[in-house]
């Protein structure tokens, strides 16, 4: 085994909206390749057939889904940022959460100084957490 790495899939033909929103918020943050679907090949021209993009180092893949599933994003599985200051939990939070929603709106919960936890537009998961 030579790595592990989170894998997302999105069914809506934005991937690489995604990818290009997450890495211009976080810092140190790149994509790293795509490959699209071509003319007569199984998804639609242009999106997503797979691509590699990075967070503050952490690789993730993703895809355009050619195949309608059933299923979505769930919350159970979501992406966990540590931030170093209030001005940037707060900033990071407040873009994420524009067409998304919240699941724990940012606040003091006891077990940091602050933490919100919210559903960015695109389906993702996010918890986002300042420690003490």
């Amino acid at each position: 085994m030579s790595k592990v790495t989170p894998f997302l899939m999105f069914q809506e033909g934005n991937a690489e909206e995604a990818m290009n929103y997450y890495t211009s918020l976080i810092e140190d943050s790149e994509i790293k390749s795509i490959v699209r679907y071509g003319a007569n090949e199984a998804g639609e021209e242009g999106t997503v057939m797979e691509a590699v993009f990075a967070l503050k180092g952490q690789e993730f893949m993703c895809i355009d889904s050619n195949i309608k599933h059933e299923f979505s994003f769930t919350p159970s599985f979501s992406i966990y940022v540590i931030c170093d200051t209030e001005e940037e939990i707060e900033n990071l939070y407040q873009k994420l959460i524009d067409g998304g929603g919240a699941l724990m709106p940012i606040g003091d919960y006891g077990f940091s100084k602050k933490f919100g936890w919210l559903v960015d537009r695109f389906g993702v998961s996010w918890q986002l957490n300042l420690p003490k």
